[in-house]
């Protein structure tokens, strides 16, 4: 069991490319934290500077409190994952496994108890004498994440291990990484592009962009308290939807407009705003699409709330309906996640209600939220 601390850490290629930038995290012993982000951002780096196959260029890492910059992978007790298994095609699964525990001369009935154990855990007892041509790509994960079980590290690193999987198996296999997590009780860190898998699998995740971190939080705090506009539309199945409006005070109480349309900011959102700089001027303001709704009942009983919308694009999805929606003082469109049972259909022109209670601000320049938290 390990706790990790990255203090300060930068990486820069040659030709003064920076990847990461300042970069600094407390990990706590058994934790699960989830480095997410686009394409680029610095969170594989990252993972590979914690492993010892990225050298640091400046910055000092720290495992249990002891500086680990100069250290060799090999005597940091870490094991790594990786997205493309990295498996021995001409070994057996159980050879697989056992081959880093002979490279350290470890008894063969303490590599036999080992490799029997983390095959039990992860269900593969049964293809311990198969090859890796003969499995699928969820077993083949399910070998690669063994063979690290088995030597019983302080720490497990993951680098997208799941990317090469379709799409129901990644479900499957991201619910089993959680389970091990809960069983094994050691720290994990796990890089994704996937910002669902980041939500449903980490107790923390750090949010990345252009080698810059841009918030370090709970998944439930990173959805509901965006630090940003890039956090509030990368977080989220559907993104936030933005739209730039003005604050106008009248008679006692705040207004976002833009062009035709008013909504009233609850007061109590009012008072988070963390300047009185911002009435009267220009801002961001954004609402999730699963706050927009079309119902009779909630338009009825949310009057200083509405926008007029046109109905362009409707996605029947089952379980819900999304409406690509078009109005007055913005070019693209909103989109709203309503009941499937909704009448809405192309070329409609209805009125829609925004849940005023989760509206969140962000300042036009810096795009940084203008919201204090609750």
């Amino acid at each position: 069991m390990a706790s990790l601390s990255l203090r300060g850490i930068h990486k820069v290629y040659p030709g003064d490319v920076t990847a990461v930038n300042d970069f600094n995290l407390e990990i706590e012993d058994k934790e699960f934290v989830v480095l997410v982000g686009p394409s680029g951002c610095g969170k594989s780096t990252t993972l590979r500077m914690v492993a010892g196959l990225e050298e640091i260029t400046k910055g000092e890492l720290y495992i249990d409190g002891k500086l680990v910059n100069n250290i060799p992978p090999k005597d940091r007790d870490i094991a790594m994952v990786f997205q493309s298994y990295a498996l021995y095609p001409h070994m057996t699964v159980y050879n697989n496994m056992a081959f880093g525990l002979k490279l350290r001369k470890m008894p063969k009935a303490e590599i036999d108890r080992r490799v029997r154990e983390a095959a039990q855990i992860l269900g593969i007892e049964a293809l311990l004498n198969r090859k890796p041509a003969a499995l699928s790509g969820g077993q083949r994960q399910r070998v690669a994440l063994g063979r690290a079980i088995v030597r019983e590290p302080k720490v497990f690193l993951m680098d997208e291990p799941l990317s090469n999987l379709d799409a129901k198996l990644r479900v499957q296999m991201r619910t089993e990484i959680t389970k091990l997590h809960k069983r094994l009780q050691t720290t994990f860190i796990y890089v994704t592009h996937d910002q669902m898998e980041a939500m449903t699998m980490g107790t923390r995740i750090v949010l990345m962009k252009d080698g810059v971190m841009q918030q370090n939080d709970t998944p439930q705090n990173l959805f509901d308290h965006p630090a940003n506009l890039f956090v509030a539309t990368f977080i989220g199945t559907t993104q936030m939807n933005i739209i730039k409006v003005k604050l106008v005070p009248r008679e006692g109480k705040m207004y976002a407009e833009f062009e035709n349309n008013s909504i009233r900011v609850p007061d109590a959102i009012v008072k988070r705003m963390k300047s009185d700089r911002y009435i009267g001027k220009e801002v961001y303001l954004g609402i999730r699409p699963e706050n927009m709704h079309d119902e009779e009942e909630f338009i009825a009983a949310s009057p200083d709330s509405l926008i007029d919308v046109s109905v362009e694009i409707v996605e029947l999805m089952g379980s819900e309906t999304y409406l690509h929606l078009q109005t007055s003082g913005k070019d693209d469109n909103v989109v709203a996640r309503v009941d499937p049972r909704s009448p809405a259909r192309a070329g409609d022109k209805i009125p829609v209600a925004l849940d005023a209670n989760r509206l969140h601000f962000f300042d036009v320049e810096t795009e940084k939220t203008i919201l204090n938290r609750v």
